[in-house]
């Protein structure tokens, strides 16, 4: 049943006529009569007893008519209800990201959001397996990939890069690396499991590109172990900004090769916000997502450090 039809009923219990529902609404007295025949039509019953000068409910009209009123209000509340939560900046926040990348990018930010909206509950879900949005109900999925969905929205949280990393201890055991060709002769600490990332390109300021395949000395599923790995000096990684960007500016790591931007497959990365394609995004999602994107640091996108002279020897 036409929910408006119902409401025009309703008016027209009130106004005990049609032609005052008609010049409230600004529609033809003419189109009022025919709701009225329409719904007493699809009933089989007359809901209204009609002279020339009023219109009075018949005992079945009144009847109907009393249902429906609540029916009406129990919908309104219903609605008032979800407006109401799509815009109070609260409730369960379910967000998942890579290990890694939620504990270098994400979980430092956490509590300053947390602060900001203290009504908010949050479920944090780390895995480095790709969740199902929507089975996992999932209310923002922190992506590295650009593949995805179209029915997933999706926001640029900033420009991935790669830095080329090692130790100034394992410089000092091992020799300089001055240029992409060096890397060849250095075990290396890679990432990817069951297929390691053997492969760099390397691009210098002129835009020359470089292929250059690596030695592993080991390979790794997890960033987290791939950065500790060369902080203890195993080997050089090719490691993302945003996961060596402290160690680049404490001196535990050295950017080898600073004047070359470097990727494991293409320079045009990104972290990417995912969210279900929704025609009105949940405030608290929209909360996350404008914070996200007024938070994103500018050393997760490129680290243009001064060389460590450790790396020339």
């Amino acid at each position: 049943m036409n929910h408006d039809h119902l409401r025009i009923l309703l008016e027209i219990a009130r106004h005990g006529n049609f032609s005052g529902v008609a010049k409230q609404r600004n529609m033809d007295p003419s189109s009022i009569s025919r709701v009225v025949r329409t719904v007493e039509s699809e009933l089989g019953v007359r809901l209204f007893h009609r002279t020339t000068r009023h219109v009075t409910l018949t005992e079945a009209g009144a009847a109907y008519l009393t249902q429906v009123s609540d029916l009406l209000d129990a919908i309104d509340a219903a609605g008032d209800r979800i407006k109401e939560l799509g815009t109070n900046v609260g409730g369960m926040l379910r967000v998942t990201a890579s290990v890694a990348f939620g504990q270098a990018c994400l979980v430092p930010l956490l509590p300053e959001f947390l602060e900001s909206w203290p009504d908010i509950q949050l479920e944090l879900i780390l895995a480095d397996a790709n969740l199902d949005i929507v089975a996992e109900r999932i209310d923002l999925a922190l992506r590295l990939s650009p593949r995805m969905d179209r029915n997933f929205v999706r926001v640029k949280w900033f420009d991935s890069a790669y830095k080329v990393c090692a130790s100034p201890h394992y410089l000092a055991s091992h020799g300089p690396i001055r240029s992409p060709a060096d890397l060849s002769h250095h075990p290396c600490v890679l990432f990817g499991l069951p297929n390691p990332q053997a492969d760099w390109l390397l691009r210098d300021s002129a835009g020359n590109v470089v292929h250059v395949s690596i030695k592993p000395r080991v390979c790794v599923s997890n960033g987290l172990a791939q950065r500790e790995l060369a902080l203890a000096g195993t080997g050089p990684a090719l490691l993302p900004a945003w996961l060596a960007a402290t160690d680049l500016a404490a001196g535990r790591l050295v950017d080898l090769l600073p004047d070359h931007t470097a990727t494991p497959s293409d320079f045009d990365g990104a972290a990417w916000l995912l969210y279900p394609n929704r025609t009105l995004l949940p405030a608290k999602t929209r909360a996350l997502v404008d914070f996200l994107k007024s938070r994103a640091r500018p050393e997760w996108s490129h680290i243009s450090p001064k060389r460590n002279l450790s790396s020339r020897g």
